[in-house]
């Protein structure tokens, strides 16, 4: 059996809550959309500190009209369960609260347009056979940085020499804690921009889905981070 795509209709459904089994809750918070600009409709979705320049990620496979498309997160607050014990033991001891809830970005999605997903397939690069794949194996890329983002395969290499010689993207997270879901990078020169987000728990391989309508059109792309429990095998 195919590795299966999450239900991202749950997912990206503010409010939406999750039990993990250690206890902990985590509740759905939507960011509010911002724009990528995609000139060719080739899109690339790699790590933004190792996947740019002249040897960046190669676009999937899948193309969508050029434009400026919308892209959200799906971030988990989460939340530990409450224990009273722990509670009074804390102030006795007058100790500080710990630290919670705190945020994951759960999964990125790339809106191409507002017609419903009817199927969803994994999303590919060039000489990446999907009937190659075992059982519970899937295609994604690389995070080494804790990051991901969407970005047009033009955009790639300028974006890559315009990101090495400043530390813009760096202090776009740091200015938000790494916490507030998306940021934006833009090269002022050629005016491409990307739209970042941290990945989950952190680095790893990460799968993007295809949203197709029941007609085939491409609705939207969504990568996750496997941050919100379901029942598919271990996928580290």
């Amino acid at each position: 059996m195919s590795f299966a795509a999450p239900d991202v209709a749950r997912m990206f459904t503010a409010g939406e809550q999750f039990a993990f089994p250690s206890g902990q809750l985590g509740t759905v918070l939507v960011t509010p959309p911002v724009e990528l600009s995609l000139p060719s409709g080739r899109i690339v979705a790699c790590d933004p500190f190792t996947g740019l320049g002249a040897y960046g990620g190669d676009p999937f496979t899948v193309t969508v009209p050029p434009g400026r498309y919308q892209v959200t997160a799906s971030m988990l607050e989460i939340t530990a369960p409450e224990d009273p014990e722990s509670e009074s033991d804390r102030e006795l001891d007058h100790e500080p609260e710990p630290e919670q809830p705190h945020r994951r970005v759960a999964a990125a999605r790339l809106v191409i347009s507002d017609q419903p997903v009817a199927v969803w397939e994994q999303a590919v690069v060039p000489e990446q056979d999907l009937g190659a794949l075992g059982e519970d194996e899937f295609y994604g890329y690389g995070v080494d940085a804790g990051t991901g983002c969407f970005v047009d395969a033009e955009a790639v290499e300028p974006l890559g020499d315009f990101e090495s010689d400043t530390e813009t993207l760096m202090a776009a997270f740091e200015a938000v804690e790494w916490s507030a879901g998306v940021v934006t990078l833009t090269a002022p020169e050629s005016g491409h921009n990307l739209v970042a987000f941290s990945s989950g728990w952190g680095d790893g391989v990460y799968p993007t889905w295809i949203g197709r309508t029941a007609s085939g059109e491409v609705a939207c792309l969504v990568t996750e981070f496997f941050v919100i429990p379901d029942d598919r095998s271990d996928h580290s």
